[in-house]
């Protein structure tokens, strides 16, 4: 199959819709909302209970409908590139049990399921839908679509504060469940989210494994696939785009290491008009960030409001930069030092600048980010260290000296008595890239739509459409006389959420 065409999109369309009527869904009460970016809000939450019966019965479900398309056309199709579609359909059913003494339990259950993909290995040219199907799973059982137990875990619940023990969502600076495809990215370990101290959120959590959100089954957090035996182990392990290729899991257990993810992430708004963050991320054994943010918020009468923020990160090497290099692709060796300074080191740092001007349905963001002539930035959790600042759809941003400008608009017509239910976000940023290093693509240029439309006539239901047109250098020649390969493309997607 080479293409879709708008056959196959309408068809994905009206199945959806047509499983909303069967079931009657128009009459949905809202039990939670989405976010822009894709994070869940809670509207209604399971009540507390006094008897082992009640805790079960009157728990709450929470259902999603769900797809997803993609379109990615190169400019210039290599070898290694090939113009791609995905298409994801399917959803999730979440479980939370009434809280009982404060104790409770939450299972969420999330599947995509693949009818049109594209033919033979088209699958292994897949980019921003590949995570509508699991590349791994394909190449081993020619098999689409996924079913996966993401979420499920025992919680506590007492003096505004909450333990949770198994699967689970966390969310933090460099830590996202990033749920823009058809499952989230989840984590399995133990986390705590308290706001005992007055007007400061802390979030702190350990976690041995990880479940990216193309995966089947839960995998290390640090440590890429790479067994002789299993042609396809790189996508085994942590293989994240974001993901240091040299950090391998033969190297970690030849050197006796066991890869665990610390956080710990403090927020404070005691003071009027200001907001601290302060995070702490490692994986002991290899590596640790250590990040602040401030933002302040000037208000005037008229209701416009202008709120500068900072970010700054600290990288520190912890042996990361020994086994792997400074290099996120894990090229470095003994002669080939790839541009890096300090080809054997990881310490590095970056820092965002930004100002939002805000009034009524409107807001301009401009942003700056800077990566330290030293280390790529290791992310690979799915939070991004210049996201909120620079990064845009679908970009990368933080190799070592990186520089990025970035323009923002928002607009919610509907506030503005306009179109009910529609919003837009455009974006434009400029990428000035390290030209010398050739494991770092070539500058780049971004502009970017976000449309999404609540229908008022069905609660719970949304549509959403991006497009990212990304113009890059296609004359870059690296350190070693190689010409960059040139990275600009098209990229289209079109989302349905219905959630009930």
């Amino acid at each position: 199959m080479k293409a879709i065409g708008k056959g196959g999109i309408l068809a994905c369309v009206l199945l959806l819709l047509q499983g909303m009527i069967v079931s009657g869904f128009a009459a949905n009460k809202v039990k939670r909302t989405i976010r822009g970016n894709r994070t869940e809000v809670y509207k209604a939450l399971p009540a507390d209970v006094d008897n082992v019966s009640d805790m079960f019965s009157k728990g709450v479900f929470y259902g999603r409908l769900r797809t997803n398309f993609f379109r990615f056309n190169w400019r210039d199709t290599v070898s290694k590139t090939r113009d791609n579609y995905a298409i994801g359909i399917g959803g999730s059913v979440i479980y939370k049990s009434a809280y009982l003494h404060g104790m409770a339990m939450t299972a969420g259950l999330y599947t995509t399921q693949n009818p049109w993909h594209m033919d033979g290995d088209g699958y292994k040219f897949a980019k921003a839908g590949k995570d509508t199907f699991s590349r791994r799973k394909v190449a081993l059982e020619s098999s689409y679509g996924m079913t996966v137990l993401a979420q499920s875990y025992l919680e506590y619940k007492a003096m505004k504060s909450s333990l949770k023990v198994g699967r689970q969502i966390f969310e933090s600076l460099l830590t996202k469940s990033n749920d823009t495809k058809m499952i989230p990215n989840t984590f399995e370990g133990v986390s705590l989210n308290s706001k005992y101290i007055p007007d400061t959120s802390v979030a702190a959590a350990f976690f041995t494994r990880q479940k990216l959100r193309d995966h089947t089954s839960f995998h290390h957090v640090l440590a890429f696939g790479d067994n002789p035996a299993d042609p396809f182990s790189k996508w085994s392990e942590n293989d994240d785009s974001a993901m240091h290729k040299g950090l391998t899991l033969s190297k970690l257990k030849a050197a006796g290491i066991n890869d665990r993810l610390m956080i710990v992430q403090v927020t404070n708004k005691s003071m009027p008009n200001l907001s601290l963050m302060a995070n702490y991320t490692a994986v002991p054994e290899l590596i640790m960030t250590a990040a602040g943010e401030i933002n302040y918020t000037v208000k005037f009468d008229n209701g416009f409001r202008i709120i500068p923020g900072f970010r700054y990160l600290q990288q520190f090497d912890r042996g990361a930069g020994t086994i792997g290099g400074a290099s996120l692709k894990g090229k470095i060796t003994a002669t080939d030092n790839r541009g890096y300074t300090k080809p054997f080191n990881m310490d590095g740092n970056l820092y965002a600048a930004r100002i939002d001007f805000k009034k009524g349905p409107g807001s301009l963001r401009l942003g700056y980010s800077k990566v330290a002539n030293k280390a790529d930035i290791l992310a690979p959790w799915r939070g991004f260290p210049t996201g909120g600042y620079t990064r845009a759809m679908a970009q990368y941003n933080w190799y070592a000296n990186t520089e990025t400008l970035m323009a923002q608009v928002k607009y919610d017509l509907e506030k503005a008595g306009i179109v009910p239910g529609l919003s837009a976000m455009v974006r434009y940023a400029i990428q000035n890239f390290d030209d010398k290093k050739p494991d770092v693509q070539a500058d780049s240029k971004i502009f970017s739509l976000d449309l999404i439309e609540k229908i008022a006539a069905v609660p719970g239901l949304e549509v959403k459409g991006r497009m990212g047109i990304v113009s890059g250098d296609k004359h870059t020649v690296d350190m070693n006389g190689a010409t960059k390969a040139n990275p600009s493309y098209n990229e289209y997607r079109f989302e349905v959420n219905y959630l009930f």
